[in-house]
């Protein structure tokens, strides 16, 4: 199911939350040469079924809001934000957990991340949350669900900047960003951030 969830400021997110239906050799066809060996370098259906996906939430997103019918290779930056070739005028960013892949784009530099509702370990939470940020997920309803909400926001500010991961995870939401949308699914299988 192809699903344009969020139009926020200059922002569009797209995401497809049927990826155990989606038939990624019939995609492979549709894909850049660059993304088809990414692609076939995964081990298993999962990691291929996600990557063939995430790339045709991009495609489908570069025809209705640029017009831009070709498909995208990448270039990198030093930290692993790709870019489109030709096309620098063109934010994005995909991301793509077991159940859903997401893609944003925007006329300004943007961060997704959306990831699956699982349980996580205390030095997990104690590496990545700084110390009110650990007590609250500790104290909410569902902390599996809170930990993961606040990791996407992290990711999504950090993926957003092209910074990647870095030791001060703790201080990524602080001061907590403008521009930071953050979604759990209706079922509750996946949570994903968006900011920009």
């Amino acid at each position: 199911m192809w699903r344009n969830n969020i139009k926020h400021q200059d922002m569009k997110l797209y995401l497809n939350d049927q990826i155990d239906n989606f038939d990624w050799q019939t995609g492979l066809e549709a894909l850049s040469e660059q993304r088809r060996q990414l692609a076939l370098r995964f081990r298993y259906d999962l990691g291929r079924r996600t990557c063939v996906a995430a790339y045709l939430l991009l495609c489908k997103a570069l025809r209705e809001v640029y017009g831009i019918k070709e498909k995208p290779v990448f270039e990198y930056g030093e930290h692993g934000k790709p870019v489109i070739v030709g096309h620098p005028e063109v934010h994005f960013n995909l991301s793509h957990c077991r159940e859903a892949v997401a893609c944003a784009v925007s006329d300004r530099p943007v961060g997704v991340d959306i990831e699956s509702v699982r349980n996580f370990s205390e030095s997990l939470l104690n590496y990545t949350m700084n110390h009110e940020e650990a007590d609250h997920i500790r104290h909410a309803e569902r902390p599996d669900i809170e930990f993961i909400r606040l990791w996407t926001m992290k990711e999504a500010v950090l993926k957003r900047t092209g910074e990647g991961l870095h030791s001060d995870l703790g201080n990524v939401l602080v001061p907590m960003p403008e521009g930071l949308v953050t979604v759990v699914s209706a079922d509750l299988r996946y949570v994903y951030s968006i900011c920009g």
